[in-house]
């Protein structure tokens, strides 16, 4: 069973920096599309940023230019930078595969204050 452990959120003042962290177990990682989703209060889960297997990034049009997605197929583990974050950021984030698995992690908050 594959597991997505999510880490590097916290809070950050507007126009601030995270860089998130994925660490996936599994063989079936690298042979894989993988996304950063986020799900704010209220609102449903969305996909921000996709990488594929091969490292073609997509983002979402509310993060382009700001976030960017990247993987290390030898450490099963994929990144999402995120600059100038805006309070709107303001989120659980979680990776998965695109299209995703049904069980998620435990993800990884973060709050941008104004």
């Amino acid at each position: 069973q594959v597991q997505l452990v999510e880490s590097g959120g916290g809070l950050v003042q507007a126009g601030g920096s995270l860089r998130l962290s994925c660490a996936a177990s599994g063989s079936i990682f690298s042979i894989n599309a993988m996304g950063w989703y986020r799900q704010a209060p209220g609102k449903q889960r969305e996909l921000v940023a996709g990488i594929t297997s091969g490292g073609t990034t997509n983002t979402a049009d509310s993060v382009k230019g700001r976030f960017a997605i990247s993987r290390d197929n030898a450490k099963n583990t994929v990144y999402l930078q995120m600059n100038s974050l805006k309070p709107e950021d303001t989120a659980v984030y979680y990776c998965n595969f695109v299209p995703n698995l049904p069980s998620w992690g435990q993800g990884t908050q973060v709050t941008v204050s104004s």
